[in-house]
Protein backbone atom coordinates (compact mmCIF):
# COMPACT_ATOMS: atom_id res chain seq x y z
CA UNK A 1 0.00 0.00 0.00
CA UNK A 2 1.75 2.78 -0.86
CA UNK A 3 1.60 6.64 1.41
CA UNK A 4 -1.92 7.86 0.28
CA UNK A 5 -3.47 5.12 0.37
CA UNK A 6 -5.35 5.19 3.75
CA UNK A 7 -5.82 9.37 2.89
CA UNK A 8 -7.36 8.59 -0.55
CA UNK A 9 -9.92 5.94 1.52
CA UNK A 10 -10.81 8.38 4.30
CA UNK A 11 -11.20 11.38 1.84
CA UNK A 12 -13.34 8.63 -0.15
CA UNK A 13 -15.53 7.33 2.78
CA UNK A 14 -15.95 10.49 3.76
CA UNK A 15 -17.22 11.81 0.70
CA UNK A 16 -19.47 8.94 0.52
CA UNK A 17 -21.30 8.60 4.20
CA UNK A 18 -21.63 12.29 4.92
CA UNK A 19 -24.43 12.77 2.58
CA UNK A 20 -25.80 9.19 3.81
CA UNK A 21 -25.99 10.24 7.23
CA UNK A 22 -26.87 13.36 6.40
CA UNK A 23 -30.03 12.14 4.18
CA UNK A 24 -31.00 9.94 6.99
CA UNK A 25 -31.57 12.32 9.75
CA UNK A 26 -33.03 14.62 7.61
CA UNK A 27 -35.47 12.36 6.32
CA UNK A 28 -35.96 11.02 10.24
CA UNK A 29 -35.82 14.09 12.00
CA UNK A 30 -35.85 17.17 9.78
CA UNK A 31 -32.50 17.51 11.17
CA UNK A 32 -29.39 18.33 8.55
CA UNK A 33 -26.25 16.38 9.60
CA UNK A 34 -24.16 19.51 10.50
CA UNK A 35 -26.75 20.52 13.27
CA UNK A 36 -26.48 17.13 14.42
CA UNK A 37 -23.05 17.95 14.67
CA UNK A 38 -23.37 21.26 16.01
CA UNK A 39 -26.32 20.45 18.93
CA UNK A 40 -23.73 17.29 19.82
CA UNK A 41 -20.68 19.71 20.76
CA UNK A 42 -23.04 22.17 23.03
CA UNK A 43 -24.44 19.09 24.52
CA UNK A 44 -21.06 17.64 25.28
CA UNK A 45 -19.97 21.20 26.68
CA UNK A 46 -19.88 22.39 30.33
CA UNK A 47 -23.76 24.28 30.60
CA UNK A 48 -24.36 23.13 27.29
CA UNK A 49 -22.70 26.27 25.68
CA UNK A 50 -19.49 27.41 23.97
CA UNK A 51 -18.14 30.33 22.72
CA UNK A 52 -18.27 30.63 19.01
CA UNK A 53 -14.56 30.43 18.35
CA UNK A 54 -14.65 26.81 20.94
CA UNK A 55 -17.53 25.64 18.60
CA UNK A 56 -16.01 26.46 15.72
CA UNK A 57 -12.63 24.70 16.80
CA UNK A 58 -15.22 21.38 18.05
CA UNK A 59 -17.76 21.13 15.41
CA UNK A 60 -16.58 18.97 12.12
CA UNK A 61 -18.35 21.85 9.82
CA UNK A 62 -15.60 24.87 9.50
CA UNK A 63 -15.25 27.61 11.90
CA UNK A 64 -16.69 30.15 8.67
CA UNK A 65 -19.51 28.46 8.44
CA UNK A 66 -20.35 27.22 12.35
CA UNK A 67 -21.66 31.75 12.80
CA UNK A 68 -24.64 30.41 10.38
CA UNK A 69 -25.12 27.09 11.25
CA UNK A 70 -25.62 28.57 14.67
CA UNK A 71 -28.34 31.20 13.24
CA UNK A 72 -30.13 28.36 11.70
CA UNK A 73 -30.31 27.22 15.04
CA UNK A 74 -31.29 29.75 16.59
CA UNK A 75 -33.85 30.76 14.40
CA UNK A 76 -35.44 26.79 14.89
CA UNK A 77 -35.23 27.80 18.94
CA UNK A 78 -32.28 25.04 18.73
CA UNK A 79 -30.01 26.90 20.27
CA UNK A 80 -29.33 30.39 21.96
CA UNK A 81 -26.66 33.37 21.31
CA UNK A 82 -25.98 34.50 24.50
CA UNK A 83 -23.62 37.32 26.21
CA UNK A 84 -20.06 36.29 27.58
CA UNK A 85 -19.78 38.16 30.65
CA UNK A 86 -15.85 37.69 30.89
CA UNK A 87 -15.69 38.79 27.08
CA UNK A 88 -17.63 41.39 25.62
CA UNK A 89 -16.34 40.45 22.33
CA UNK A 90 -17.46 36.99 22.35
CA UNK A 91 -21.00 35.12 22.61
CA UNK A 92 -21.79 31.80 23.49
CA UNK A 93 -23.76 29.75 21.88
CA UNK A 94 -25.65 27.49 24.15
CA UNK A 95 -27.84 24.36 23.73
CA UNK A 96 -31.71 24.84 24.62
CA UNK A 97 -34.58 22.22 26.36
CA UNK A 98 -35.89 21.88 22.55
CA UNK A 99 -32.39 21.50 20.71
CA UNK A 100 -31.41 18.72 23.35
CA UNK A 101 -35.19 17.03 22.96
CA UNK A 102 -33.97 17.23 19.20
CA UNK A 103 -30.80 15.55 19.23
CA UNK A 104 -31.72 13.28 22.28
CA UNK A 105 -34.24 12.22 19.38
CA UNK A 106 -32.12 12.20 16.46
CA UNK A 107 -29.29 10.16 18.32
CA UNK A 108 -30.56 6.66 17.89
CA UNK A 109 -30.30 7.55 13.97
CA UNK A 110 -26.90 9.01 14.07
CA UNK A 111 -25.56 5.91 15.99
CA UNK A 112 -27.39 3.13 13.60
CA UNK A 113 -26.32 5.44 10.71
CA UNK A 114 -22.90 5.33 11.57
CA UNK A 115 -22.77 1.22 12.79
CA UNK A 116 -24.30 0.44 9.11
CA UNK A 117 -22.67 2.09 6.83
CA UNK A 118 -19.22 2.33 8.44
CA UNK A 119 -18.03 0.21 11.77
CA UNK A 120 -20.50 -2.28 10.78
CA UNK A 121 -18.08 -3.17 7.48
CA UNK A 122 -15.59 -3.64 10.15
CA UNK A 123 -14.06 -6.13 12.72
CA UNK A 124 -14.32 -4.40 16.29
CA UNK A 125 -10.54 -5.16 16.06
CA UNK A 126 -10.31 -3.17 13.11
CA UNK A 127 -12.71 -0.37 13.83
CA UNK A 128 -10.84 -0.02 17.14
CA UNK A 129 -7.08 0.13 15.24
CA UNK A 130 -9.23 2.43 12.36
CA UNK A 131 -10.08 4.73 15.78
CA UNK A 132 -6.55 4.57 17.62
CA UNK A 133 -5.12 5.70 14.25
CA UNK A 134 -6.70 8.25 13.28
CA UNK A 135 -6.99 9.69 17.14
CA UNK A 136 -2.98 9.65 17.01
CA UNK A 137 -2.89 11.74 13.90
CA UNK A 138 -5.55 14.25 15.74
CA UNK A 139 -3.06 14.34 18.89
CA UNK A 140 0.01 14.68 16.80
CA UNK A 141 -2.21 17.76 14.90
CA UNK A 142 -3.30 19.42 17.85
CA UNK A 143 0.71 19.17 19.41
CA UNK A 144 1.80 20.89 16.22
CA UNK A 145 -0.93 23.76 17.19
CA UNK A 146 0.15 24.32 20.53
CA UNK A 147 3.96 24.67 18.91
CA UNK A 148 2.89 27.00 16.39
CA UNK A 149 0.22 29.40 18.43
CA UNK A 150 2.41 28.99 21.80
CA UNK A 151 0.53 27.90 24.74
CA UNK A 152 -2.93 28.97 25.93
CA UNK A 153 -2.47 31.77 28.51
Amino acid sequence: MDSTAAWAALLRVHAALTPLLDQELQATHGLPLTWYDVLLELNAAPGRRLTMSALGAAAVVSRSRVSRVVDELTRAGLVERCANPDDKRSAFARLTPAGRARLKAAAPTYVAGIERHFTGQMTRTEAQAVASALQKVLRAYDASQVVAVGPAR
